[in-house]
């Protein structure tokens, strides 16, 4: 007896030891960060009639620092030239580039790891970026199961099959608790002329923007031409086209999306740049009554149409549906999905291709 119990002991023992040597197999290096911080850009500030009387505080000839953006940056060991400036898409924060829900390495660390600069955005108005000029008011309304589908990670509360999300109820409490309110109205003007403030400080980068804040990315690199290219996840809405050739609106069981008009001259800025534009899985070829997916469809067709007009005039602009190239199941965030480190090297061979890794 005592020979068996030494011998399970051993194995135990050498079991764990192998478990550790995985653990250690699997480890990522230590990443060394040079420099790190937080500053504010951008924004305005209002300054109420009257005197302040410091013994009598009322508004009265106060100031109200408002409508900027907050910006996190990490910049690590042996930085790359260009920089990537993330930008968060309807409802989210800075947080969409950090962790992902299930816990693992998001874009932030990922691209770190491959030695570029990294800056976080918070748009104005959200998040910590949260002072805003406008009053509002949050409502308290329950709506998780319309995102659920709205962001295609499934029905109602069906996962969809091979979905490259997490099951784990735990990281879908953590992505439902990344939500994060609008404290004034979504303000194109303001949020661009923040986030053109930033690229005036930090000097030339590479923007990268999520879903709504795709037609804002354009608006940018119009506006500022330290933007050297601008790589779009699932961008939703704002697509711009030279006056005279918009498409018709188009129509899903979502609603009606219709392309923005914008001087000529103006949209031939966005040729001089390299432009990609990714999308994921249960994307419908054809008109479907699921909300969620069927928004997708004609936001999918819609960037397919801006890019032609883009190369049209000599641009070098492309659409990438990832089931196409044979990456499956990727959701309306696959910077955090499962494969999320698939979709980073894509990303980074892009960036290669355009000579915007140095």
């Amino acid at each position: 007896m005592k020979q068996i119990t030494f011998l399970l002991i051993t194995i135990a023992m050498a079991a764990c030891t192998n478990t550790e040597k995985a653990k250690d197999t699997n480890k990522q290096k230590p990443l060394i960060i040079e420099e790190q911080g937080v500053f504010a850009v951008g924004g305005t500030v209002i300054k109420a009639d009257g005197t302040f009387d410091p013994k009598n505080p009322t508004a009265d000839g106060q100031t109200l620092h408002t409508d900027h953006a907050t910006v996190q940056y990490q910049i690590p060991e042996n930085a790359r030239k260009l920089p990537l400036v993330f930008w968060h898409g309807f409802g989210q924060t800075a947080r969409t580039w950090q962790t992902t829900a299930d816990g693992r390495e998001g874009f932030q660390t990922i691209f770190l790891r491959k030695q570029y600069t990294v800056y976080l955005i918070d748009q104005p108005r959200r998040g910590q970026g949260g002072r805003s000029s406008q009053p509002v008011t949050i409502n308290a309304t329950p709506d998780e199961q319309y995102w659920f589908g709205m962001f295609r990670i499934g029905i109602g509360t069906e996962y969809f099959p091979d979905v490259q999300f997490s099951k784990d109820p735990e990281a879908l409490n953590q992505f439902f608790r990344q939500v994060s309110p609008d404290l004034g109205t979504i303000d194109f003007k303001v949020n661009v002329d923040a986030v053109s403030a930033l690229f005036d400080k930090i000097g030339q980068g590479i923007l990268v923007t999520h879903s709504h804040s795709g037609g804002q990315g354009w608006l940018t690199a119009i506006k500022n031409d330290n933007i050297k290219g601008v790589v779009s996840y699932e961008a939703g809405s704002g697509f711009v086209f030279p006056q005279g050739e918009t498409p018709e609106p188009m129509q899903s069981s979502a609603g009606v999306l219709e392309a923005v008009a914008i001087p000529k001259e103006d949209f031939l800025k966005l040729t001089k740049i390299p432009i990609v534009i990714y999308y994921g899985d249960f994307i419908p070829e054809t008109p479907s009554d699921n909300y969620g997916t069927d928004n997708w469809r004609t936001r999918l067709a819609m960037a397919k149409i801006f890019c032609n007009t883009i190369n049209k005039y000599g641009g070098n602009a492309s659409v990438v549906h990832l089931p196409e190239i044979g990456i499956k199941g990727n959701t309306h965030f696959p910077m955090s999905d499962l494969n999320n480190a698939e979709i980073a090297n894509l990303m980074a061979e892009w960036l290669k291709e355009k000579g915007l890794d140095k």
